[in-house]
């Protein structure tokens, strides 16, 4: 039985295989256990939503309190830091629901539960969807889905399971994305801009404290939240616990303190040079990523927007963005970081006003500033020493990587890898690695599954454990998304195929001149 599509409108082939002679079914016992939602997974989602909510909720009401007290200019720009960005995102979002729904409706003939509604229901739909992004509550409804599908996940049947897990993955995704893009356009700027303020008052009003707080929670949560719906979507990758991801907003929240203090001493004194200083940064940061030759999305000019969109991140913070030797190029950029906010804090210290600021002040802030890059350094060797999914950086464990080079080609080998085992397959634990963690991000390639030169390999017969969703295109390496989460037609049809088949399905990506000894591993981890 196989079952074949393109993805809809020119996409990437998709083949459904079931295994012969089984009918698509495992051997009684050999089904693994399908991972669950958890509450606590739930309770994540609960507090974002509630981050994103305090975030937008505190600036607008900031604003108004300008605008009463007649501060037009201060009203103007806060104002101008939460519309502009949430456009932007409402209208991707906005985007990305037309065409999920668009395409769901005209599959309604083909059986799968995402048929859509039809007549006048579906015209409901689409003016709810147009007045929640009007409204721009767009993230707000994609964080209350997800939590309905992660919840149905747990209540419904097993195979009805699987599919509501799979989408609810999907939904953390879209909002991961949309979140860390609205953390940068909004939050990060409206940080700068009221410790700008704050630093040119010599004062601290509670509304503009709460606004700089919550945005400050904003970007450290957002990015920590990222990395861990990444690495959970991906079954090459060990999964990012809770404890390292509160580490991981401790250390975020702390390095972009001592950032934006930075920035807003520097911008109260000079606001020319502070502007210049930002593009020149900018396009430096953006310049070194295209050279990295990143792999993130699916045409060549989606992927120049998401690195310029990636440098203006990394005028905030540290965000990694290829594989490979991470830890050369983080420490690069922190050093800069440094140095950076060295000089920024120096030039201040050295022309602020007398007049409105003592100098016992200028020394607090001064210290503030080194103080929290200092914590923020050390919450990060926390996370890399302790809580990093692959285990302590310093262990004689967490040296191997497994075929971070692949060996040369077998004669006879097959030509495609299963590079995705079964989302409900379990991971491998501490026990059955037995030396091998995981494979780190930029570690030496010293721990092989075969010796480098193994014998000929014996004929073997075909895996029977169930359906095969093959793509036909090459696996992106992390920290990339893998296309079947960013490319929209792709996930359809893997929606549609994964409903309609009787067992998980694995998805099989093109690994063109892959060896058989790192298939037969790649498929059991």
């Amino acid at each position: 039985m196989a079952a074949k599509s393109d993805g809809g409108g020119g996409g990437p082939a998709v083949l459904l295989e079931s295994p012969e002679g089984g009918g698509g079914r495992r051997e009684a016992g050999a089904e693994p256990p399908a991972r669950r939602y958890r509450l606590r997974d739930g309770c994540w989602v609960f507090c974002a939503l509630l981050v994103c909510f305090a975030d937008g909720a505190s600036d607008l009401w900031l604003a108004a309190h300008y605008y009463v007290r007649g501060q037009r200019w201060w009203f103007g720009l806060t104002l101008l830091f939460v519309l502009l960005p949430s456009l932007v995102v409402q209208m991707l979002s906005l985007r990305w629901f037309v065409y999920d729904f668009a395409a769901s409706t005209k599959d309604s003939g083909g059986g799968t539960k995402d048929s859509g509604p039809r007549g006048c229901c579906r015209l409901c739909v689409w003016l709810l969807q147009g007045l929640i992004h009007l409204l721009q509550l767009g993230q707000v409804w994609r964080y209350l889905r997800t939590l309905y599908l992660g919840l149905q996940s747990r209540w419904q049947a097993e195979h009805r399971r699987r599919h509501f897990y799979w989408r609810m993955m999907f939904e953390s995704a879209d909002i991961s994305m949309l979140r860390l893009l609205e953390a940068f356009l909004k939050s990060a700027p409206q940080l700068v801009l009221q410790l700008s303020i704050m630093v040119q008052q010599n004062s601290i009003e509670p509304l503009q404290g709460l606004s700089a707080s919550a945005s400050l929670v904003s970007l450290a949560w957002m990015i920590a939240s990222y990395q861990k719906v990444l690495r959970d979507s991906r079954e090459d990758k060990m999964p990012m616990s809770y404890k390292g991801a509160v580490v991981q907003i401790l250390w975020h929240l702390f390095t972009i303190a001592a950032r934006a203090i930075a920035f807003a001493l520097f911008a109260s004194v000079f606001q020319l040079y502070f502007g210049i200083f930002i593009v020149t940064h900018w396009c430096i940061m953006t310049f070194w990523i295209i050279q990295g030759e990143t792999d993130f999305c699916m045409s060549k000019w989606e992927e120049i927007i998401y690195n310029m969109v990636v440098g203006i991140i990394y005028i905030f913070c540290w965000f990694n963005v290829k594989e490979g030797r991470s830890r050369y190029r983080m420490c690069i950029y922190y050093i800069i970081t440094l140095s950076e906010n060295a000089a920024l804090t120096i030039l201040w210290f050295l022309y602020y006003d007398r007049r409105t600021t003592s100098d016992f002040d200028a020394l607090i802030l001064v210290c503030v500033v080194s103080s929290s890059f200092a914590l923020g350094i050390f919450f990060m060797f926390i996370y890399y020493c302790l809580l990093h999914p692959n285990g302590p950086i310093f262990s004689h464990r967490s040296v191997g990587c497994i075929f971070r080079q692949q060996p040369p080609p077998v004669p006879g080998s097959p030509v495609e890898a299963v590079t995705s085992p079964p989302r409900s397959l379990p991971r491998t634990t501490g026990g059955e690695r037995e030396g091998a963690p995981g494979e780190r991000d930029s570690c030496v390639p010293v721990f092989q599954v075969r010796p480098c030169a193994p014998p000929a390999p014996a004929a073997r017969a075909p895996r029977t454990e169930g359906p095969v969703i093959r793509i036909d295109l090459p696996r992106k390496k992390y920290p990339a998304w893998d296309a079947h989460f960013i490319d929209r037609r792709l996930r359809k049809t893997i929606l549609a195929l994964e409903y309609a088949s009787p067992t998980t399905p694995r998805l099989q990506y093109r690994t063109p001149g892959a060896p058989q000894e790192v298939l037969e591993y790649e498929t059991t981890v």
